[in-house]
């Protein structure tokens, strides 16, 4: 068992390496409950995308070509995946290192 009914952490039981891994467990839990996270790569995107100027700009000139668009039929995923692979392509070894 491994709480009562007010919620408290209760340990019963002859596995000593479980009930530590619990007790870890919950108390990594506990401390990290507070703490906001931060997903890397977000900023690691921000920091490359002055580096795919070029292909922004593609992507935006095309947005505007299209704007007037009424049958559908046009659209800029060609740019629009252009300019992601760009602030990948930047992003990637950067993000890995970290994760090292």
């Amino acid at each position: 068992s491994f709480g009562d009914q007010s919620g408290n952490l209760i340990l019963m039981g002859p596995d000593r390496n479980l009930q530590l891994e619990v007790i870890h467990v919950f108390v990594t839990h506990s401390l990290l409950a507070d703490v906001e996270v931060v997903d890397p790569k977000k900023c690691l995107e921000e920091s490359c995308k002055p580096k795919c100027v070029k292909p922004l700009l593609e992507y935006q000139a095309c947005v505007k070509r299209v704007q007037g668009d009424e049958s559908g039929h046009k659209h800029c995923t060609g740019q629009y995946f252009d300019y992601w692979q760009c602030v990948d392509k930047c992003v990637g070894p950067k993000l890995f290192a970290e994760l090292k």
